[in-house]
């Protein structure tokens, strides 16, 4: 028998897993012997966290590549032909979405392994739904370019916005965000409304929509603080 993969949400800071993850989850965790992760220091620390009576020297965390995810693909997911569950992490909040996870979730369900996803945080959709934004037609675009086709494409995703009504989601890395924040005043119109989520699930949480004319009157701190941008 085959085992399973589970899709188990990590934290997205220094919070109570109590508040954020169902008591479920904590069992599966601790059931778990094999886990597929962005980064087995991070995700050995969760792990400890969560289930303190468990026994991290005996648990076998596989890091994907970042340059080449694919590598050893069937070798990371061997405990599953024998039986064995594996659990996939991303750094923070929930698996596959903006990270390679979903390289192993194909691959599991080409050799007919089932997929479990787990309850948990997600700051893309816990984002929208408190941005005030239509969560009826909406689109995420992962990470921004970083230089040339920044400013191409935030036109792009803003004259979408326009025509279609439907939200746009995208992000950058933390430590990039107040850039980000200074391209979007520069490109986009006056009238264009950002929503600008921080901390999503953290006590410093700020989540706040407005105007892009608005917003140059008021610039918020960003700088190494987690953050989801919307736009409509």
């Amino acid at each position: 028998m085959k085992g399973k993969i589970y899709l188990i949400p990590s934290e997205m800071g220094e919070q109570s897993s109590e508040v954020l993850f169902p008591r479920y989850n904590i069992s599966v965790i601790q059931s778990l012997h094999y886990y597929i992760v962005e980064n087995a220091r991070t995700a050995r620390r969760f792990v400890k966290k969560v289930c303190p009576e468990k026994n991290i020297e005996e648990t076998v965390f596989f890091e994907i590549n970042k340059h080449n995810p694919s590598e050893n693909v069937a070798e990371k997911m061997a405990p599953l032909q024998n039986g064995f569950d594996i659990g996939i992490m991303s750094e923070a909040g929930m698996p596959c979405i903006a990270d390679p996870g979903n390289i192993f979730v194909a691959e599991a369900h080409r050799l007919g392994i089932q997929v479990v996803p787990l309850v948990g945080p997600n700051s893309i959709i816990m984002a929208l739904i408190a941005s005030g934004f239509n969560g009826q037609s909406f689109a995420f675009h992962g990470y921004v370019p970083i230089k040339d086709e920044r400013k191409r494409m935030l036109l792009s995703w803003e004259n979408r916005a326009m025509q279609t009504k439907e939200t746009q989601i995208f992000m950058e890395t933390p430590y990039r965000n107040q850039q980000l924040f200074e391209d979007l005043l520069a490109v986009l119109r006056p009238a264009t409304k950002l929503c600008i989520a921080t901390d999503i699930t953290l006590p410093t949480e700020e989540i706040r929509t407005k105007t892009i004319a608005e917003w140059c009157k008021e610039k918020p701190n960003l700088l190494k603080r987690p953050s989801i941008f919307l736009i409509l």
